[in-house]
């Protein structure tokens, strides 16, 4: 543990079979140690670890000060045992998480391994390996250490691993060893063998590698595919052997694993701050108490000294003021009470298990169930403002499918005549009985060129079986399984596959396939990989007959530009097909080849040989290579797959968007496809303002690109507000805003005015127009950017920072597009550096570890990409459709609960402590304890503990239905409004003036009171117990009110806490105890006296009532006046419960109807149809990042991009705290906040009530179930101008109780109030409950209600 750090290595040098020429580099071992702590260091470590809290150190310094006898008038255990409770149950959890460590640690340390030792294997573990040791691999074995691979018993050196547990890849990759190692398979060869490797020094970059082979007085270069990492597992072959180059930490998976950035809450930050303003307010009240004990010990104290003198150490009166301090100091501690800390663990965990057992949450097809995999972030997930997504595994299941193929001209695959018989499925088994039977594909047409031996089509998928790097297991004659290193490339091999060409089997030199039933060996003369720049791979191979033929496929728009001349006209054919697979959602591919003559082969293979050997500059001088042979080459088509997305994919999106949560899609798809993607997943609607593609290639033009898209917001939110002043002319006519793309360029006006023609809407008049520096702040419209790679790097400099974040930050929707893993990450931080905003990252691949570790909340989604992502994240499940369930229920209930934890926790303490306070003004500031010494120690470990560690875990305002249904309910936690310093000092002023009632009370009625027989009941221990017994029962009446949700647990917690006060206080103030400890229990017999007095319980329920009484006042004017939004819920849930509707059209029926509606339009969309080729590949992989289909608009994914209503309550307050931050907010589509119009004004209606995005031309259907007028301009005309905008939004699904009808004219129609501001909040929080759509609406169908569908 203490051992000296090596120096830093600038190289390493690695001898094989030679431990002793090793070892004085002093090399790592390759034993890992993830645990903190053993049987030694434990408690000291630990106990260290601990003391670094300020509370905890605080309480340390506290019992100290109890120690001395002149300062304490409080025994010592009254802080002990709270503290020894608290270190104790945090010292278990440290315990207990590090034995796992140790549990793991200690399973893969003592794995078995051969060594090659003195020309003999021996098992050795995997803690006693040493760099510098040959070990032999055997079939499914993992990998110990990062080992230079020697030989295997596949020819040619092959082996094939799988690097799931490495870079989440779950496909087989092969490696090979250099060729001079390769014939070293016997054991007594490789003992002799004694090459020396000078190579990098340990790194974490899992993709490259660079060293040399020394041997034999001649060198060799060394590769990454020279490579086995620890943490792979070898596949398909028998055995290898191995020489360990990196061992233990120094190995690649060692150092990808460095230590997770601990995350922090906004709660726990806050709360740390509150609680130094606590320690400063002790600290106030202790000088007050101190000055007070000075003043008094001067002026009354001096009377007493012949009787009363100072103890000896005191000798003047401020030096017993001095002393009196630290008194009250002890005293008072419980003001920051240290059971607060391991309350909230306890709390958080609960959650914890909440999200584990959810059973809402479980995939039944993998068998996964989510997975809270930190317990300090689950308040943080109900307070999510932007969401950073990754698309492929995330949004899209990472299954492909080949779906359509453009081959000489011809496309294949479309789609039939909907009105004709759905298409069957093709049968492949009689032409084929290699056919993959799980491959769909509909057109025969395709299947019949093959049979009749089209020229241009054999060659289309000889490219497919040729040019690929997929392996192929054959575990029987004709059962075949392909290793695909991404999804994409397993699909087009296996179309190839069913058409009649086979890949069989492939070697270094040669591809087997088998082609029309007739098996064919290809020699492989190159392969020309694949990167991020060039955007294709080939492969150059001779045929049987001797001809030399190159095959590419790649991204059309580097594939086209170096076609022959010849092809221009297949070319546009190609090109609109391509446009169209594209606007579909689809992946696509160009395809084409090239003869390749004798000679041209041997020149290029000799320049191309030098390129490979090149010390420097070595990848360009191959791309140069590629380059020069992939000319002229002879278009054959392109392909198309498809990626579907995940199920319930666009809804989800539709809902958290409803919750003002901003969604960010950061993919490595290129800008085509990206858009696409977000049509599909209904980001991006065609009723969008207006979607900006960012695409400039210098710093320069991409600021002016940002800034003309801010300009043309402000112009086109200006021309909305200034229609919006027109009146409700043009109401009915209201219908989707125009969606054009602008790629930098200034819109002329006209386009501007085309943009909002249809947007007219009725609203109150809006304020004068802000600053110019708070313009963004006031969007109005929807918006959305869509910004490229190489824009994105120049925006994200640190100039550009400023200018990136305020456009991108109005805008609804943001997709990036062509991002690197770190970009993605600079991404998630640049928002986090300029936006007071919690964020949260998901992906499911190891390249979205990096966005997923700087998040402040990370989730793994785990799919097809290995468990990397999911290792590095805080919460995992298996699809993204869980996260709304995540956010919207468990998220908003923990930060809910948590809340109203610590609202009640201060609220108690301060009513418990400040008693104490109020006392010293009456007992001449002698530090004199108002309650019972165990009364103070058992306070809050016993009497109070259990009730509010149950509200804080099973408490909830409405239920999860309810949550889902109405996503506005999300927002008070992004705008942190349930504990906030405000609402703290609430808290903190109620304990206060409850410590008032509970302390004069008491001492008023006591003063003068006395017993039935006459003595006087003033007496201190009689005071003692009648405030300790108030107390406790105003702190258990307070927290029943507080609590939403009752359960069986907050029942027996509440009233047995109660119960338990009064056993433990008779058992404490008994005879039997004083007899046994005279010294200790000095209430001996005053509870039984005292409660027996009625007098007292008088004086207790008169304390009660005045604590009490006040605040259920305030909090019935609150929902009556002012109702929060879950009250509004709440309300209606009850009255829905009373009273049903008859029940109507189906809810989901009018979703499915307004999804066919709007079917039609998205072919309207202009100018999206792009080629769809992306790519994330890693050099050597071809792995291929796909896109989804575009699915088409439903009314539900409308209600995502639906404007808020201008005169929400919510919004004001987010515009005061966008105002307030000075940094531009995320547009929504907000308005400029308004006053609601609730005394009979022209009442706000507009498209922002409604959440199905619909226009609001549409009469307010009544309870009566009278059918919706066919004229909804005059119908609403008339019934607007009669009632206030509140009544008009109300739901009429509801009941009587809060149905409003257009005869209403005002608001003392409705009783209290009630009506017109519940409405007023319901139309603001789901209008789409209660609006049925105007039939000639040219927005989707409407819902119509049905009370008994959504109760």
């Amino acid at each position: 543990m203490f051992r000296k750090r090596p120096p830093p290595e600038e190289e390493r040098r690695v001898r094989a079979n030679d431990r002793e020429y090793n070892e004085k580099f002093q090399y790592a071992s390759n034993c890992i140690m993830t645990s903190k702590y053993n049987i030694i260091t434990f408690l000291p470590v630990n106990l260290f670890e601990q003391f670094q809290e300020v509370a905890n150190t605080y309480f340390l310094f506290l019992l100290i000060l109890q120690l001395i006898p002149q300062i304490s008038s409080l025994s010592w255990f009254t802080t002990i045992v709270p503290l020894a409770l608290v270190l104790s149950i945090t010292a278990v959890k440290d315990a207990t998480d590090d034995y796992f460590r140790h549990k793991s640690d200690n399973q893969v340390n003592n794995r078995q391994s051969q060594v090659l030792i003195r020309g003999s294997l021996q098992n050795e573990k995997w803690m006693n390996v040493r760099v510098g040791d040959i070990i032999k691999l055997e079939n499914n074995q993992f990998v110990a250490a990062d080992l230079l691979l020697l030989s295997s018993s596949e020819p040619h050196g092959l082996c094939y691993i799988e690097t799931a547990e490495l870079d989440g890849e779950t496909n087989m990759k092969v490696r090979q060893s250099v060729s001079v190692t390769s014939e070293l398979g016997d054991q007594n060869n490789l003992a002799s063998f004694d090459g020396e490797v000078v190579c990098e020094p340990p790194n974490n970059k899992l993709d490259r590698f660079c060293g040399t082979l020394y041997w034999r007085d001649k060198k060799y270069n060394l590769t990454n595919q020279n490579m086995l990492l620890r943490g792979c597992v070898l596949r398909n072959t028998e055995a290898c052997y191995g020489l360990v180059i990196f061992a233990g930490p120094d190995t690649k998976l060692m150092q990808n694993s460095g230590r997770t950035k601990f995350k922090r809450t906004s709660i726990d930050r806050l709360m740390n701050t509150l609680v130094l303003w606590i320690f400063g307010f002790l600290v106030c009240m202790g000088v007050i108490l101190a000055v007070g004990n000075a003043v008094w010990e001067r002026e009354v104290g001096s009377l007493f000294q012949s009787y009363l003198p100072w103890d000896p150490p005191v000798d003047n009166f401020l030096f017993s003021a001095f002393l009196s301090f630290w008194s009250y100091v002890i005293i008072l501690n419980t003001v920051v009470p240290i059971s607060l800390y391991v309350s909230v663990e306890v709390i958080r965990l609960g959650h914890s298990y909440f999200i584990n057992w959810d059973q809402q949450m479980f995939c039944s097809q993998c068998n996964t169930a989510a997975e809270a995999r930190t317990t300090t972030l689950n308040e943080e997930l109900g307070q999510v403002e932007y969401i950073f997504s990754d698309k492929t595994g995330t949004l899209t299941q990472n299954i492909m499918s080949f779906n359509k193929c453009s081959i000489n001209g011809q496309t294949y695959g479309e789609a039939t005549d909907p009105l004709a018989p759905q298409p069957t499925r093709l049968d492949f088994t009689p032409f084929n009985p290699l056919a993959d039977q799980n491959f769909y594909f509909y057109d025969d047409t395709l299947l019949e060129s093959v049979k009749v031996g089209d020229s241009h089509t054999h060659e289309f998928f000889r490219l497919l079986s040729l040019c690929h790097t997929v392996m192929s297991e054959e575990k029987s004659e004709g059962e075949l399984v392909y290793k695909a290193q991404s999804p994409d490339e397993g699909a087009l091999v296996t179309a190839a596959r069913n058409f009649g060409f086979v890949f069989r089997s492939r070697t270094p030199g040669t591809i087997t396939t088998t082609e029309m039933g007739r098996p064919v060996t290809y020699t492989l003369l190159a392969i020309l990989d694949f990167n991020n720049i060039r955007k294709r791979m080939s492969v150059i191979v001779r045929n049987p007959e001797g001809r030399i033929r190159l095959y590419c496929k790649g991204a059309d728009t580097v594939l086209l530009e170096r076609l022959h001349p010849c092809n221009q006209e297949l070319m546009n054919i190609t090109s609109d097909h391509l446009n169209e697979y594209a606007a579909d959602g689809l992946r696509t591919l160009a395809l084409a080849y090239r003869d390749v003559s004798e000679d041209e082969w041997e020149t290029w293979s000799e320049s191309h040989r030098c390129a490979d050997k090149a010390t420097n500059c070595r990848d360009d001088r191959l791309a140069a290579a590629y380059e020069e042979i992939e000319q002229d080459m002879m278009l054959l088509g392109a392909t198309a797959i498809e990626d579907k997305l995940q199920e319930g994919v666009p809804e989800t999106i539709a809902v958290l968007s409803l919750a003002n949560i901003k969604i960010w899609v950061l993919t490595g798809d290129k800008q085509e496809t990206a858009v696409n993607i977000g049509y599909s997943c209904k980001m991006l609607t065609d009723d969008m303002t207006e979607v900006f593609i960012i695409s400039g290639h210098t710093v320069q033009s991409v600021r002016q690109e940002l800034r003309r898209a801010r300009d043309r917001m402000i112009v086109l939110s200006r021309s909305r507000d200034g229609e919006k002043e027109e009146g409700m002319e043009g109401w009915a006519e209201a219908g989707f805003m125009g969606n054009g793309f602008r790629e930098g360029q200034e819109g002329d006006g006209t386009a501007a005015a085309a943009a909002t023609a249809g947007g007219k809407q009725l609203q109150c008049p809006p304020p004068p127009p802000p600053p110019s520096n708070n313009l963004m702040d006031n969007i109005s419209g929807e918006f959305a950017l869509v910004i490229n790679g190489h824009s994105l790097a120049h925006a994200l400099e640190a100039d550009m920072e400023t200018e990136f974040v305020s456009t991108a930050c109005a805008c609804k929707a943001v997709i990036c597009c062509r991002v690197t893993p770190l970009q993605k990450a600079q991404v998630v931080e640049l928002i986090k550096k300029h936006k007071k905003a919690v964020t949260l990252a998901i992906g499911d691949g190891a390249n979205d570890v990096s966005m997923i570790k700087s998040a402040h909340i990370g989730v793994g989604i785990s799919g097809q990409e290995g468990i990397q992502a999911v290792l590095a994240s805080d919460y995992s499940f298996a699809q993204f459709r869980f996260l709304q369930r995540l956010l919207l229920v468990h998220g908003r209930w923990s930060y809910l609960r948590m809340c109203r934890f610590l609202c009640y926790f201060f609220y108690k303490n301060f009513a418990f402590t400040m008693v104490h306070f109020w006392f010293g003004f009456f007992c001449g500031f002698s530090a004199q304890t108002v309650y019972d010494q165990y009364f103070i120690t058992l306070y809050n470990i016993v009497y109070t503990s259990l009730p509010v560690l149950a509200m804080g875990i099973f408490d909830q305002d409405v239920p999860d239905k309810r949550s889902l249904e109405y996503p506005k309910l999300y927002e008070p936690g992004q705008l942190n409004l349930l504990f906030n310093k405000r609402e703290f000092f609430i808290c903190i002023a109620q304990g206060i003036y409850t410590s008032v009632v509970l302390f004069f009370v008491p001492f008023a009625v006591l003063s003068d009171a006395t017993q039935s027989t006459g003595v006087p009941l003033a007496d201190y221990q009689t005071f003692a117990v009648t405030t300790a017994t108030a107390l406790v029962i105003v702190v258990s009446v307070q927290i029943a009110l507080d609590t939403g949700f009752w359960t069986v647990i907050n029942h027996v917690f509440v009233w047995g806490s109660l119960g338990s006060y009064f056993t433990i206080m008779f058992a404490l103030h008994s005879q039997t105890l004083f007899r046994i400890f005279p010294n200790q229990f000095h209430f001996v017999g005053s509870a039984q006296s005292t409660l027996l007095q009625p007098v007292v319980w008088l004086t207790i329920a008169l304390a009660t009532a005045i604590c009490i009484v006040p605040v259920l006042a305030f909090r019935f004017l609150k929902v009556d006046l002012k109702p929060q939004l879950s009250d509004t819920v709440r309300y209606t849930q009850l009255v829905r419960q009373k009273k049903r509707k008859p029940i109507g059209r189906s809810v989901g029926g009018a979703w499915r109807g307004a999804g066919s509606a709007s079917e039609g339009r998205l072919g309207a969309r202009g100018g999206s149809r792009r080629s769809g080729y992306a790519f994330a590949h890693q050099e050597g992989f071809g792995e291929l990042i796909t896109s989804g289909k575009n699915m088409r608009l439903s009314s539900l994914a409308l209600a995502t991009f639906a404007s808020r209503h201008s005169s929400s309550w919510i919004d004001t307050l987010r515009r005061k705290k966008h105002t307030h931050t000075h940094t531009p907010p995320s547009a929504s589509g907000e308005c400029s906040p308004a006053p609601s119009c609730i005394s009979g004004s022209v009442p706000p209606l507009s498209n922002s009530s409604s959440v199905l995005g619909g226009s609001q031309d549409t009469p307010i259907e009544e309870e009566t179930g009278t059918p919706p007028a066919q004229n909804g301009q005059s119908d609403l005309a008339s019934s607007t101008q009669t009632q206030p905008a509140s009544e008009a939004a109300a739901p009429q699904a509801s009941s009587q109780a809060v149905t409003l009808t257009a005869g209403r004219t005002h608001v003392g129609d409705s009783p209290g109030g009630w009506a017109a501001t519940l409405g007023s909040v319901q139309e603001a929080l789901f209008g789409w409950k209660s609006r049925a759509a105007a039939s000639n609406s040219p927005g989707p169908p409407s819902v119509a209600k049905d009370t008994s569908q959504i109760v």
